[in-house]
């Protein structure tokens, strides 16, 4: 009983334009039908009609393999291109093309989950490349201001710098103190939560290339 468009679309006086076969089967692949005590036992009635539009209503659409098949392949170039916009090659600097992404994914036995969204499987996509790929890969670095009063600098200079991939500017005013450095995207909750404990509204931190990369 394959169906030509959504259930939630359909009425009793399509049924002919919806179905490309008017049986409903045990097994569709082995071409097997159901018999009238199947019906009778499954939809308490021997009316094939009748059970057609029950498992319209109440069935679920079995998505083929060729598909299916498709669908993974969608899902896993989508994921391929998303690691590739947030990862570089930590030798230049310079992010990957996706094909070679999709390479190392399957050099490192990646498995996508079709229950899940690309960007939810990005993270364990870049840790398992990382441990079990040749490809050398690390995230790309974000470039971020953080500024706070001289004061607040002062003394906690170190404490925000620690965390820096590289230093690019670093500016003590009278009343401000302002660095622009490049950090592993995972140091941003950490300096933002230092600066809500320690400044208490005075300090800030902005995003200036969400993919930085550092300049070799």
């Amino acid at each position: 009983m394959p169906i030509q468009q959504p259930s939630n679309q359909i009425n009793e006086t399509n049924l002919d334009d919806v179905l490309q076969i008017s049986n409903v089967f045990v097994n569709v692949s082995k071409g097997e039908l159901a018999k009238s005590g199947d019906l009778q036992k499954a939809f308490g009635t021997t009316d094939v009609a009748e059970a057609v539009k029950e498992i319209l209503k109440k069935g679920e659409v079995q998505v083929g393999e060729k598909e299916r098949d498709h669908d993974l392949s969608a899902l896993r170039k989508e994921i391929a291109t998303l690691v590739a916009e947030k990862c570089v090659d930590p030798a230049t600097q310079r992010p990957y093309p996706v094909g070679m992404i999709e390479k190392a994914m399957t050099e490192a036995g990646f498995s996508v989950k079709q229950n899940k969204t690309a960007k939810s499987q990005v993270s364990e996509c870049i840790k398992l490349l990382q441990s079990d790929s040749n490809l050398p890969i690390q995230r790309a670095r974000m470039r971020v201001r953080v500024t706070m009063t001289t004061a607040d600098g002062k003394r906690l200079r170190e404490k925000i710098i620690e965390g820096a991939e590289k230093v690019e500017d670093d500016e003590t005013g009278q009343e401000e103190w302002e660095v622009i450095m490049l950090i592993d995207p995972s140091q941003f909750r950490v300096i933002n939560e230092i600066l809500q404990k320690e400044c208490k509204g005075r300090g800030r931190i902005e995003t200036m290339t969400f993919s930085a990369t550092a300049n070799t």
